[in-house]
């Protein structure tokens, strides 16, 4: 079995900066793509970030120059900064991992963290 935990969220002013974190543990052999994902009021989940073990990156335009993506492979964690916050940021962001198992055999399972608030005053 395997949980990813997100931390981070919170209420900040419009221009204000938040760093959210997601840790994998469990039953884990690698990680390949990893990412956060956002969910506001009445709107469906959207893809905000993603990174590859390599360290490849993609954002939303939307966050393009302000949402920053990284991750720490030895420790199973990923990360996102964001900067000059705006209100329209504000929702669910929940984490995303593909990872690599190998119970009971070598195979490959997407998993969601429970994802954490983010909101953000004008």
């Amino acid at each position: 079995q395997v949980q990813l935990v997100e931390s981070g969220g919170g209420l900040v002013q419009a221009g204000g900066s938040l760093r959210l974190s997601c840790a994998a543990s469990g039953n884990i052999f690698s990680i390949n793509a990893m990412g956060w994902y956002r969910q506001a009021p009445g709107k469906q989940r959207e893809l905000v970030a993603a990174i590859t073990r390599g360290g490849s990156t993609n954002y939303a335009d939307s966050v393009k120059g302000r949402f920053t993506i990284s991750r720490d492979n030895a420790k199973n964690t990923v990360y996102l900064q964001m900067n000059s916050l705006k209100p329209e940021d504000t929702g669910v962001y929940y984490c995303n991992a593909n990872v690599i198992v190998v119970v009971p055999t070598i195979h490959e399972l997407n998993y969601w963290g429970q994802g954490t608030q983010v909101t953000v005053s004008s």
